[in-house]
Formats: structure tokens, C-alpha cells, sequence
């Protein structure tokens, strides 16, 4: 009987480790599924983009995975039982069942709404690309003069927010952050935001906490009513309760808490890579929901994953954070480095260097998924043990 490794969820980190996984253990030894309940891969870095209208291709799980042995599951995952080591999914073909040996879990992040009344019924997000559609037809029957808040400073904020106002100058962009603007940037990149933030029109509530959302507006913790024909809510990421529904041990985040190797502390046949792991970084910190994070974990879980079922040596893979990369419009970025605390340095990259270098990056990224298994080691390797059908591992 073959070793059964599920992988759950085709963003960045499980499209990238399933190809990797195929590509490396011999399939007379291993089958690999990936479960995903959209058909195609999302690039969530361009979502700000898909939904202020502009052209973003989606490719094909199919074509993502032809020609490397990976078998897809178009289902949505309801459960895991880490004990039976089974995962439960509903899709088109009706309710059903995936037994494992092995289970990476990436089923990554949603949006956060931090229980604040309105952002279920009246908000828009970008984390995912049914939601970035909805928000796109919201967006396009605005006429000039409409009023979008875009609520959270972090990356996904900032960079929605200037993306719109480049794109639509005709709509009044607003952001409104819980602190200063930019201020986990050094100085001078700072002042390179409140540029870029003036020259696109962007205005900003610093200092605002947003305690509600109503249709037409935003009412902040002071009783300020900020007006918003359309409000976007970016004020951070949440993953899936199944986890933790699961029985597997997680964070208070509900993130599933793994060891060095992204292996699950409370269930060895279980590992976790991208947004849903609670990873600890070389700094001793947890790394932070990121499309950096997602391709460190990955990689480190891969790795774990082929070492132990062929019996080799468990490679490391760095797990340092060096920097932020923000998209401010089309034109102009800002990259900043961090140190081993995650404070910024002072130096950073600004302007169209740093745009062209954050296209760079985006296209690495697109075309590392869409050929999964590009520069992998040829030699499929062949499993030092192997499940028997009662589940027993025996000597291969």
C-alpha cells in the first residue's frame, strides 16, 4: 500500500510542497493529494489589484499540477481527525472522506473581523478572490466623487489603498490606521509613505480604532463618523477554527503550534506550513501570516516530511525574516529591512527600483507555483518504511 500524503489547502505553501513532494519520493511508494476548494491558484498578493479592476490571471490547478502525479480534490475541508488520521470534505461530488499517513496543512488565512459589529454585513476584503470580485463590482458602479475606507496600516492596507487611488482618481481614498502611519518603518521610508500617500491623494485617520461599520459609514472608538460608500477591512488575518476543532494542540491564534520541522507537537503524522503554523522564527518570535513565511515553512516541512520517510537526515531551513515589501501603486514600492528583532534598519529601497523588485518577486512567486516541481532533484526517492493496509508501518 502506498504512503498516503493529503495536503490541504493550493496557496503558496501547499501548490509549491505538493509539486515538491511528488516530484522527490517515487511514486511506487507515495501518492500525493492536494484538497482545494477553489479549481484555481490565487495569487493573494495581487487581490488589491484583481478588485480595483485591473487584469489578473488565475492558472489552473489542473495545469499547476499536470504531468507531476498529484491528485486533486476540488472540495472544501469540513474537519480532521488526527486520530483516525482522516479529513473530511464536501464538494460537488457530495460529503466524503481522505484517509492519510502523512498531512501537511496549509489552509492558510481569512480576514479578521475582531468581532466589530457591521464588518461581517457591510465590509469588503481582499483575502480572497471571491471576495476581491464582490468588492471589484461594488467598486466599479462608484461613481466620481464615492468615498472608499480602506481600514487597517499594515501591508495589505497600505498597498490597497494606493492601488485604488492610482487606479481610480476619481474616488476619494481614506485609511484608517490605530496608529501612526507607517510607524514600524525607519524615518526616512516613513516620509517616502507620507509622500507617496500625498501625491495619490490618500487621506489618513491616524490614530483612529474603528468600533463599527454601517453602510454609508465608519464610526470610530471616539464617536467620529467617517464617511465610507465602501469600506475595506484589512485589519489583520484569522485562520480556520478546524484546527482546533481538530484536537490538534494550537496558539491562542489558532494556529497549530509545530516544532522545528513544522511537524504538529501533539500529532507526529501532521504537519502545518504557511499562514496556519505557529512557527518560531531564528529570533525566538513567532514569524508573522506572510507570503515570505508561507514559502520558509513550506520548504521546511517538505524537507522534513521527505527526510523522515526515506530515512535521511532532516535538512534546516533558514526561518529569519528580512524585511517588508509594499507595493505603492504600480509605480513605486518600498522594501524595507528588518533586523534579528524584526525592528526596521535605516536603510531601505524606494521608488521604481523597488516596484520593479516587488514585480520581480510577485512573478517569481507565479511561476514557482505554476512549475511546482522546476529545478527539484530528477532522482525520485524511495521510502525507507511503508504503511501496511491496518496502518502498521513496516520495513520497506
Amino acid at each position: 500500500m502506498k504512503h498516503r500524503i493529503v495536503v490541504l489547502g493550493a496557496g503558496y505553501a501547499g501548490a509549491f510542497a505538493a509539486g515538491n513532494l511528488a516530484r522527490r519520493l517515487a511514486p511506487a511508494d507515495t501518492e500525493v493529494t492536494v484538497v482545494n476548494a477553489a479549481p484555481h491558484f490565487v495569487e493573494r498578493m495581487r487581490l488589491h489589484q484583481l478588485a480595483i479592476g485591473q487584469d489578473v490571471a488565475f492558472r489552473e490547478l489542473t495545469d499547476v499540477f499536470a504531468g507531476t502525479g498529484v491528485r486533486l480534490r476540488l472540495a472544501r475541508v469540513t474537519g480532521v481527525d488526527p486520530e483516525r488520521r482522516t479529513v473530511a470534505v464536501t464538494g460537488e461530488d457530495g460529503d466524503g472522506e481522505l484517509a492519510y499517513d502523512t498531512l501537511l496543512y496549509a489552509l492558510g488565512s481569512s480576514v479578521a473581523d475582531h468581532g466589530v459589529p457591521g464588518v461581517a454585513e457591510y465590509a469588503f476584503d481582499v483575502t480572497g478572490r471571491s471576495s476581491a470580485l464582490r468588492l471589484r463590482e461594488r467598486l466599479a458602479g462608484l461613481g466620481e466623487g464615492a468615498a472608499v475606507l480602506v481600514v487597517g496600516e499594515g501591508l495589505t492596507g497600505i498597498e490597497t489603498a494606493t492601488e485604488f487611488a492610482e487606479s481610480r482618481p476619481d474616488l476619494s481614498i481614506a485609511l484608517a490606521a490605530r496608529d501612526e502611519l507607517g510607524a514600524w518603518l525607519s524615518p526616512k521610508a516613513r516620509r517616502h509613505l507620507r509622500r507617496a500617500f500625498d501625491r495619490l491623494g490618500v487621506s489618513v485617520h491616524e490614530h483612529t480604532r474603528v468600533e463599527a461599520v454601517e453602510p454609508t459609514r465608519a464610526i470610530a472608538a471616539d464617536g467620529r463618523s467617517i464617511r465610507a460608500d465602501v469600506t475595506v477591512w484589512s485589519a489583520g488575518f484569522a485562520v480556520h477554527p478546524i484546527a482546533a476543532a481538530s484536537g490538534l494542540e494550537v496558539a491562542e491564534t489558532g494556529q497549530i503550534l509545530v516544532d522545528r520541522t513544522m511537524r504538529s507537537v501533539s500529532h507526529p503524522d501532521v504537519y502545518a506550513a504557511g499562514d496556519c503554523a505557529y512557527a518560531i522564527g531564528e529570533n525566538g518570535r513567532p514569524l508573522p501570516m506572510s507570503c515570505a513565511s508561507a514559502g520558509f515553512t513550506n520548504m521546511q516541512a517538505t524537507a522534513a516530511i521527505i527526510a523522515r520517510l526515506t530515512g535521511s537526515e532532516i535538512p534546516t531551513v533558514g526561518l529569519k525574516y528580512h524585511g517588508n515589501h509594499i507595493s505603492l501603486g504600480r509605480r513605486d514600492a518600498i522594501f524595507q529591512m528588518v533586523d534579528g528583532d524584526v525592528r526596521s534598519k535605516s536603510w531601505y529601497l524606494g521608488g521604481r527600483p523597488a516596484a520593479w523588485f516587488k514585480a520581480g518577486v510577485l512573478k517569481g512567486a507565479g511561476l514557482g507555483i505554476a512549475h511546482p516541481t522546476f529545478g527539484m532533484p530528477k532522482r525520485k526517492r524511495r521510502l525507507a518504511t511503508a504503511p501496511d493496509r491496518a496502518g502498521v508501518r513496516t520495513a520497506a
